[in-house]
């Protein structure tokens, strides 16, 4: 806008048709919608348009609204534009960061410099550091609300990234479009840039985590993180610290002693469950590789388990070395949380050639934890091995509630869980034969995603479960769950999840009635958009 003003009072034509000011204004709206469109035209982007488009014409018009008022309008403008950019975070972050700088009174840059050049410097300074301040404190409680994390380093690295990258690297990014050889210049400071970003990353205790906070303390949060950038008297703006205590240390529901809960996740076209007690998790395999850098591990079980306030694994059963029950473990284990792990994976795989202690799954191991009884059942002792068919060393696992519970003092049977793996037809036989009743489970993870290999007619006559849970992908290309598959579960009265409909699958042993079918949760339902179809389980 400036350099357009500039230019038109060059002109004195041209300044006979238009005043140089509204010139420069229309100019500068001009360029920031064009540069907004070539950044990929986000919400941060379509937020800084509109709101010099609201400057702009109010300008023009004569009209002086006050600032909060022009950021309204640009909100309305964006969602009348996309209402759907009210679910993406950066839309409130941004707004938010906006609405927090006005309503404290802070400004980069002061109306009016001090003389000297010193004191300009040091006013320039000292509007930048309060405006971070702002930014810092007033967004950390909704980054704690879309994310579970709030950087702590976070304001350091901003202080040097924003004057780097806005004063330097897109200047020289944009003028390489003219003089080339910029954008060598502009690259060297970006990878400098992200080393030092990089090295700050790792520093410890640079992330604060908690887990996903309920309605009423996500509230308490916010209000407490506006009040303490308030242009308030100190005693209210302290009152702010008690109310950021429920966002930052939320309340997190464990299952009783003696009861667990499972969550069977959605992952696509694998298998990944999670299995927590009193003070116990365990992560029964890692869903699939997505990509050569995707994986369900960082885009599904991290987040999840971040958002559930999960700090450790405290076993992670790998039940064979299919990449559909493997692939994000990688994932996992870089964490650094996961304490043991348990699979039928050959002693060679690179999984294994770290520094978590490892033991073979085999039949008849067992151990309790907070009560709850669990038992491999399946493979038997030394199985496993590199020319083995993955499919046939599927680590089964099987899990029961406490007994002794006051629950099932009424003499109701405690609840259990079959996780089952990849394994196939003889697999089943051999299951059946060797253990029996003890087999017998009320929900069961379907064997092989529900492909035809699997999921025998005696095999379901023995565990007969009465919640059978399908993870396959959407529009699988396998088939599966195979249709005749489907109809053998049906057949018997099981009640049938699949993950492609319901999503995750949540069932706590706690919750409910003592008989009667298991009160499973499907995420989709739970959580349904308007735009959802409901879609009901497969029941007979």
């Amino acid at each position: 806008g400036l350099v357009i003003g500039w230019l038109w009072r060059r002109h004195a034509r041209l300044m006979l048709m238009l005043p140089a000011p509204t010139a420069a204004r229309w100019g500068g709206l001009v360029c920031a919608a064009a540069y907004a469109l070539l950044a990929g035209w986000g919400v941060p982007a379509q937020r800084t348009v509109w709101m010099i488009g609201a400057i702009v014409v109010l300008r023009t018009l004569g009209w002086r609204w006050p600032q909060h008022l022009v950021l309204l309008a640009a909100g309305v403008v964006v969602t009348a534009v996309d209402p759907w950019a009210m679910l993406q975070p950066g839309f409130w972050l941004s707004f938010a960061a906006v609405g927090l700088l006005l309503s404290s009174e802070a400004a980069l840059v002061p109306r009016t410099l001090p003389e000297g050049w010193r004191q300009r410097v040091w006013a320039v300074l000292h509007g930048g550091l309060r405006t971070q301040v702002i930014a810092t404190v007033g967004l950390a409680p909704l980054s704690l609300l879309f994310f579970q994390q709030v950087s702590l380093i976070g304001f350091f690295a901003n202080l040097l990234a924003i004057p780097l990258v806005t004063l330097l690297i897109t200047p020289l990014a944009l003028a390489g479009a003219l003089l080339p050889w910029l954008w060598w210049v502009a690259a060297a400071l970006v990878q400098g840039l992200m080393a030092a970003l990089q090295v700050m990353a790792q520093a410890p205790g640079a992330v604060w985590t908690a887990a996903a906070a309920p309605a009423w303390a996500a509230a308490a949060g916010l209000l407490g993180g506006a009040l303490l950038v308030m242009p308030l008297p100190w005693r209210w703006r302290l009152l702010g610290l008690p109310l950021l205590l429920p966002l930052l240390f939320p309340p997190v529901p464990r299952p009783p002693i003696g009861e667990f809960e499972a969550v069977v996740a959605d992952v696509g076209q694998g298998t990944a469950v999670l299995v927590r007690t009193a003070t116990h998790l365990l992560v029964y395999d890692a869903g699939p590789s997505y990509s050569a850098d995707s994986d369900a591990g960082h885009r599904v079980l991290l987040p999840l388990l971040r958002a559930r306030g999960e700090q450790r694994i405290h076993l992670l059963m790998l039940s064979h070395r299919d990449s559909d029950h493997v692939g994000g473990a990688a994932s996992l284990l870089a964490r650094g949380a996961v304490q043991a792990m348990s699979s039928s994976l050959e002693a060679s795989h690179p999984l294994l050639q770290g520094a978590t202690p490892h033991q073979p799954c085999a039949a008849g191991q067992r151990w309790q934890w907070d009560g709850v009884q669990f038992e491999v059942m399946h493979p038997l002792p030394g199985g496993a091995g590199a020319a083995v068919r993955a499919n046939w060393i599927s680590c089964t696992l099987r899990i029961q509630s406490s007994p002794g519970s006051a629950k099932y003092a009424g003499g109701a049977v405690p609840r259990s869980l079959l996780l089952t793996g990849d394994i196939e037809a003889p697999q089943e036989a051999a299951l059946v034969q060797r253990a029996g009743p003890a087999l017998r489970s009320d929900v069961m993870v379907v064997p092989h995603h529900g492909s035809r290999t699997s999921s025998t007619a005696a095999f379901l006559d023995t565990v007969a479960p009465q919640v059978a849970v399908v993870q396959a992908g959407y529009r699988s290309r396998f088939g599966h769950p195979a249709p005749d598959v489907v109809q053998r579960y049906l057949d018997r009265g099981i009640t049938l999840q699949r993950s492609d409909r319901c999503g995750a699958w949540t069932w706590r042993t706690a919750d409910g009635e003592t008989t009667g079918k298991p009160s499973g949760v499907c995420e989709r339902q739970a959580g349904m958009r308007y735009w959802h179809h409901r879609t009901e389980p497969a029941v007979p």
